[in-house]
């Protein structure tokens, strides 16, 4: 990118190139770059007062590796830093004559024609003999656009910009900055290897502490968890002498058992209801009372808790008493089954999608609360629109899956089917 010469090789940039375009509108002008406070007292000569009063870190380009990636898609072996450097430009002359406006003007205008700095306008410049301090700058290599973007200060901006040059008289003033100057360190940065696995032996406290890393179905990673499905726990030193599996506040024995994966039907546990589970693998030990007493299983090492979501199942949906409202919409009560047991402090809400692809109709709607738990649920739906509807539950967040057709001769192949009911 570039060296410490950037800052000022964008300064002298903007100096000559103000010094040639505006000395074609007003004769004598000269193009200064001095803090304001050091222009003499009086009626100064006229001229322009290019400042550079403030540089801030450039939000786009914080990033070390984003930065690293933006040159042309190659990795810098340094560490970088992006800056936006801000100028604030005075103008000086005969007043009668409107001498300032008229640099204003022209620097406006010169400034609309070159919004950047190119590579050619910064290789002149390290040419130009009066610039011979800054022969060792690279910044015409940069890869990274030089832009001049005008600055909106307000009157109460440029005060405050002003303020800080002790017994300075204000002057007619603009502000532009140039960004983003990115800058090299000179010592190449490091980058460790990536990490291969997260081991939990060796030095730690328990080095054969269970630890499952994720639970999903035995159908894939993406599909849903049902009351049926057969969970496979992954981790890593899993098998213990008496493994069981916690789910909330129960603990079940796993069928299969290995020490990278269990396997767990979750049929097996028939008290578990719909919705955010927590999952943990325990590890018991034995315990001996006395002498003379059996030897008995005691809490050992317990994994790290690994929630899931165990979707409900809609069994079958009846719609019940439909009545119609002069044929815009329906009034009706559904009658439905649902798999597991809906527990009575759980919150159900139903989801009505019209069966359509011409801008389909949907419904959401809360069920009323119950005083007990149950697998029937009965839900009243109102103000829907004759037709046909796929049906879902939503179960403390966790929604019941919807089949889809699998006959590849029917044309709703692919499509959602079922369970939906007709309401009309």
């Amino acid at each position: 990118m570039s060296n410490h010469l950037a800052i000022a090789t964008v300064t002298a940039v903007l100096q000559r190139t103000l010094q040639a375009s505006v000395q074609r509108h007003v004769e004598s002008v000269r193009i200064s770059t001095v803090a304001p406070h050091r222009i003499g007292q009086g009626t100064p000569e006229t001229g322009i007062n290019l400042f550079l009063y403030h540089a801030s870190r450039n939000n786009a380009l914080k990033n070390p590796d984003a930065q690293a990636q933006r040159a042309r898609n190659k990795r810098t072996p340094w560490r970088q830093t992006a800056l936006e450097l801000h100028y604030i430009l005075s103008f000086y002359g005969n007043e009668a004559e409107l001498e300032p406006q008229r640099l204003m003007g022209s620097v406006v205008r010169t400034f609309n024609d070159r919004t950047t700095l190119s590579t050619q306008l910064i290789q002149d410049t390290l040419n130009d003999s009066t610039f011979n301090y800054l022969e060792q700058s690279d910044l015409s290599q940069q890869v990274q656009e030089l832009q001049i973007v005008p600055e909106d200060l307000s009157l109460e901006d440029l005060s405050k910009v002003w303020s800080v040059f002790f017994q300075t008289p204000y002057a007619l003033s603009l502000a532009y900055k140039v960004m983003a100057v990115v800058i090299d360190g000179e010592d190449p940065a490091e980058r460790a290897l990536q990490v291969r696995e997260r081991p939990i032996q060796g030095i730690a406290p328990f080095p054969s502490r269970p630890q499952v890393n994720r639970v999903l179905a035995d159908t894939g990673p993406y599909h849903p968890i049902l009351p049926t499905t057969c969970l496979q726990i992954q981790g890593h030193h899993l098998k213990g002498v008496h493994t069981q599996v916690r789910l909330g506040q129960q603990e079940v024995t796993p069928q299969d058992l290995a020490d990278d994966q269990i396997s767990l039907s979750l049929a097996t546990v028939p008290t578990l209801r719909a919705g955010i589970q927590s999952l943990q693998v325990i590890h018991h030990r034995e315990t001996v009372r006395h002498p003379s007493e059996p030897a008995a299983p005691s809490l050992g090492l317990s994994s790290n808790p690994v929630p899931f979501t165990l979707c409900p199942v809609l069994q079958s949906v009846q719609v019940e008493e439909v009545s119609n409202h002069d044929g815009d919409t329906c009034t009706a009560r559904l009658s439905l089954t649902v798999t597991p047991t809906v527990g009575a402090s759980q919150g159900v809400m139903i989801s009505l999608y019209e069966w359509s692809t011409q801008q389909p109709a949907t419904y959401l709607m809360e069920a009323p609360s119950r005083t007990e738990d149950s697998d029937q649920l009965t839900i009243a739906v109102q103000g829907i629109q004759p037709g046909t509807y796929l049906v879902r539950l939503i179960i403390d967040g966790a929604e019941s899956p919807l089949d889809i057709d699998p006959d590849p001769a029917s044309p709703t192949y692919q499509w959602y089917a079922q369970p939906r009911v007709h309401i009309a």
